[in-house]
């Protein structure tokens, strides 16, 4: 019996090191996980204005921008997602300026393309700070008409801006709920109910758009494997201001604007153009809730 127990005892001791090491490694390397810039990217021309400008601890940056802004007219300052870069997105955002007559900001993030520093969840504050003075200072537009654009990663980025400064409207394309929930995706078990004391990475959408007092709107395929729909319907209906969700079916993560065709961009020039009121048709394969 009393080999039995030290076996048992041993074993036990193996699996609590071995958890212990696991949590100990996300601790660690958690931004690494949420943040994932793009490696050998080769360099290429991008058909849009570059401009440069700096976050507040001095670090450098830069972002694209489309579309020709102006004081009076609506600029959409896009965040991207972790495994993305911002020049990938242009092809969108011509489209977008094109649909809107919004300009269009493409902010990089510090570490991403070239960009010195390491990002993080303080750094990804900053940086969107920092997008925003650029916005205002030197492309000269006013707050009330500044639109925050997220998808995915960029979502949870937006939300925190929009929670300091709040903006015209919150566009969300395929946002996940909380760092929190994403944490109970991972195979760890029990990582979730230790993450107050193990993140550093404090993103939570939910509660944001529940604080924010201006519209919200949202869109997400119903075949996300990354990010569960089920989240985008979650951070909608916390939103305290609800503006319209879109659900486009068969689409997964990255092909919202593809699978959803026109249905997706009428929800967003609704979204980023207060006027465009044109009525939206619900049709396959995009499933629309317009929300007074």
């Amino acid at each position: 019996m009393t080999y039995a127990f030290t076996l048992v005892a041993l074993v036990a001791l193996g699996l609590i090191l071995v958890y212990a090491g696991w949590v100990a490694t996300l601790w660690r390397f958690q931004e690494r996980i949420v943040f994932q810039p793009p490696t050998g990217v080769a360099a290429s021309r991008v058909p849009a204005r570059l401009e440069r400008y700096r976050a507040s601890d001095g670090v450098e940056l830069f972002a694209y921008v489309v579309g020709d802004c102006a004081p009076n007219g609506t600029a959409v300052i896009a965040f991207h997602g972790n495994a993305d870069i911002s020049r990938w997105f242009v092809p969108w955002a011509t489209e977008v300026a094109r649909e809107t007559n919004a300009c269009v900001i493409l902010p990089e993030y510090r570490g991403y393309d070239g960009l010195a520093g390491a990002p993080s969840y303080d750094s990804s504050q900053r940086d969107a700070r920092a997008a925003l003075v650029l916005v205002r200072e030197a492309l000269g537009v006013s707050q009330k008409n500044i639109v925050y654009f997220g998808h995915s990663l960029g979502t949870a980025i937006a939300a925190e801006l929009a929670a300091a400064e709040p903006p015209r409207a919150l566009v969300l394309q395929s946002p996940f709920s909380s760092a929190r929930d994403m944490a109970r995706r991972m195979v760890v078990p029990g990582v979730a109910a230790l993450w107050g004391f193990i993140s550093r990475v404090h993103f939570d959408t939910i509660e944001r758009v529940r604080a924010l007092d201006r519209p919200v709107w949202v869109a997400h395929g119903d075949r996300d494997m990354i990010i569960p729909v089920r989240m985008g319907r979650e951070v909608f209906e916390a939103a305290a201001r609800k503006g319209e969700l879109l659900i486009v079916r068969g689409a997964g993560h990255n092909d919202v604007p593809d699978v959803g065709g026109r249905d997706y961009w009428t929800w967003l020039r609704r979204a980023v153009q207060p006027g465009a009121t044109e009525a939206v048709i619900p049709a396959s394969p995009a499933e629309t809730r317009l929300v007074p």
